[in-house]
């Protein structure tokens, strides 16, 4: 018998209707949001509002809500030095029968954009030398911080079982998986969530605890369509990608890239491989 998804991900913001729950959102946060330049994810939505703020609002099924709850966004505003949007205030509440709950936050508007709009760049984005020292400036800062919270990559909780099981799936030359140092992490450090070129990070849902590499693997792997650019984050992020926790990261990332579910035409496959097969060897001296 066929086993149904989960509530959550039968549903796509990008295509079912959203004005019950702006309309929602507004009367609770007291703002009006433009309707007509809605950023539509598949599980969230965001827009400027009347007072010059921005909201951001997600749907997230119960099974993607772990025991340490779900206001990564608001428990990010504790963070000191890292550049990321002023939080001002937020809301939650469960779907009507089903196990699903929605949230929405009250951020500063940034000035500047998301370096892209998806988790990769095809094309060089052409930052200015500014924004590299920004962060990693703010990454070293995050990196300081004590958290309880777990970071969730994907919506998914983070543990040394499941990178153990993720490596060993895929990469069967990699025998010792331990992680030695687990630190802050934002969790989903893609360009989408960049901004430029003045540099901040948005979206700090699933934010925590995570094997040191995550974020710069994330960054980098999501640049190696564009070699320099990729060649860029490796080189500022050098301390946290060449030890052996940040290689079993960059592995982690390219898993998804690489695995049994890899998709040809993906412009991120022939360098994944390339990758995937040097960090092997490395590991394995």
């Amino acid at each position: 018998m066929a086993v149904s998804p989960p509530v959550a991900a039968r549903v796509d913001l990008r295509r079912q209707p959203v004005d019950g729950v702006v309309g929602r959102v507004e009367q609770a946060l007291r703002v009006r949001l433009d309707r007509q330049d809605l950023v539509r994810k598949r599980r969230s939505l965001g827009g400027r509002t009347d007072r010059g703020t921005w909201v951001r609002i997600e749907r997230r099924g119960f099974e993607r809500i772990g025991s340490q709850g779900w206001n990564g966004t608001e428990a990010a505003a504790v963070l000191q030095g890292v550049a990321m949007p002023e939080w001002y205030q937020g809301v939650a509440w469960r779907e009507p029968g089903e196990p699903v709950m929605w949230r929405a936050d009250e951020l500063e508007l940034l000035a500047s954009p998301s370096v892209a709009k998806g988790a990769l760049v095809l094309e060089d984005p052409g930052l200015p030398d500014v924004w590299w020292p920004a962060l990693n400036s703010s990454l070293d800062a995050l990196a300081g911080q004590r958290t309880p919270r777990i970071a969730t990559p994907d919506t998914v909780t983070i543990t040394q079982e499941q990178v153990t099981q993720t490596l060993c799936d895929v990469f069967a030359g990699i025998t010792d998986t331990r992680i030695d140092r687990w630190v802050p992490a934002h969790a989903d450090l893609t360009w989408a969530n960049v901004m430029g070129p003045a540099f901040s990070i948005i979206d700090w849902e699933d934010w925590g605890m995570a094997p040191r590499g995550l974020d710069a693997a994330t960054l980098w792997g999501n640049a190696l369509a564009v070699p320099a650019l990729a060649d860029r984050v490796r080189q500022e992020r050098r301390a946290d990608l060449e030890c052996r926790d940040g290689k079993l990261m960059s592995l982690y990332f390219l898993s998804k890239i690489v695995g049994p579910h890899a998709y040809e035409e993906d412009p991120l496959l022939a360098p994944a491989r390339k990758e995937a097969e040097r960090l092997v060897a490395e590991l394995q001296l």
